[in-house]
This record gives structure tokens, sequence and C-alpha cells, in this order.
């Protein structure tokens, strides 16, 4: 280790070197996904590896991922060393369907929406041609034409893949 280079940081200067404030820090860390020791006189320290942690934390709900799914995929990384490449790719590999689910649904939205606001209706329960009646209100709340059919909105990167729903091409 080079000298000059601490194992430990407070949590004012992870702060610094992850560009994540101190309260985010405090909230992280109750929330179970980052931990640090005290001190003596009750002051946080954490390993450097807390870096690691908070740089793929915030990458991670960068892409939409959950705390709660961040969590669970933390929880499986080994106690006592810092990670390897292969145990951060391991995680990441894991959520490669989740995303490219979210890239299909968010790439039918840009591609219908322009298409469906352009009728002029402005208006899906109302729309004849792509909800007559009004029957996409027995699906439930949200918006079930750019959402994947059978998505309860639950949080499960474990979830079954889903088919797409139609999307509101009748309205061109």
């Amino acid at each position: 280790m080079a000298e000059g280079i601490r194992k430990e940081l407070t949590i004012g200067e992870l702060a610094a070197r992850s560009g994540v404030a101190t309260s985010t820090l405090r909230f992280y860390e109750k929330e179970g996904l980052i931990h640090s020791r005290r001190t003596s006189g009750n002051q946080r320290r954490y390993g450097r590896d807390m870096l690691r942690r908070v740089a793929f934390i915030k990458g991670s709900q960068g892409v939409g991922i959950s705390l709660s799914a961040i969590r669970r995929a933390l929880a499986v990384l080994p106690e006592g060393r810092t990670p390897t490449r292969s145990d951060w790719e391991a995680l990441s590999r894991g959520w490669e369907r989740e995303l490219t689910e979210r890239i299909t649904v968010l790439l039918r939205l840009r591609d219908n929406l322009t298409g469906c606001i352009g009728c002029g209706c402005l208006s899906l329960d109302l729309c004849p041609l792509v909800n007559p009646g009004d029957a996409m209100a027995a699906q439930g709340p949200g918006s079930p034409l750019f959402a994947l059919s059978g998505d309860s909105g639950q949080d499960d990167p474990e979830h079954d893949a889903h088919e797409a729903a139609p999307g509101p091409e009748a309205c061109r």
C-alpha cells in the first residue's frame, strides 16, 4: 500500500470521493447497503471497498434498479474481502434481462407515443381505436399499453419474462 493512503475513510472523505452526500451515505448504511465501524468517539469509518459499493449503488440506481434489488445483490458479495471484477460482473449479469425488458418498453414508448398523441384525442381511456369502451380500466391502474403485460409493478428481478402488450399503433 502506498504511503499516505489509509485503509479507512471518514464519512466526509467517502462523500467527497464518491460524490454522494453524507446524508445519503447515512441512509445507505441504515438500509444495509454499506457498512462502517465506529471509533471510540462514535465516528464512522468506512473501508476503502465502500467506494466501489457506493459507485455500484449509484450506477445501478441510474439504470432504474431499485434499492431493494441492489440490497439483495450486495448481500451475495463476500465478507472480509474487496469484491473482485468477476464478483461485480456476476451481479451485473443478473440484471441483463430486466434491463433489456426496460429498454424494449422505452423503445416502444418512444416509437408509439407521438403517433398516439398525434391522433388528437389525447385520451386513451376514451380512444375508440386503442381502448374502446375503456376496456383497459379492467387491467388496473397505470399505463398497460406501454407496460409489460402481466407486470404487477412489483420490484422482482427474478420475475418471469413477459410478453409485450400491444402498443397504440391503431391511432396511426
